[in-house]
């Protein structure tokens, strides 16, 4: 999953802590191009919760829209990282 989340405003905070709220692994990144690359390894109703979540953004974030894209994350990734 990718967002098109703008960085600053502790985004990259904001999603690490709510992917340990939900037992959620991955990652989130920020892109050169402003926008925030967040990776997630979860149940379903956790991801789905996570992409509600992502819709919203934190409190000063901006979303600009959320693009969905499958990608791989080795299975055994049990942690949420910010990189």
């Amino acid at each position: 999953m990718a967002g098109g989340l703008g960085q600053g405003a502790g985004v990259r905070r904001w999603i690490f802590r709510r992917a340990e709220q939900l037992g959620i692994a991955g990652t989130v990144r920020n892109l050169e191009d402003g926008s925030v690359e967040v990776m997630l390894l979860g149940g379903p109703l956790a991801v789905k919760q996570m992409r509600r979540d992502l819709e919203s953004g934190p409190r000063f974030a901006r979303v600009d829209g959320i693009a969905e894209i499958p990608c791989s994350l080795d299975p055994d990734t049990v942690v949420f990282s910010i990189l």
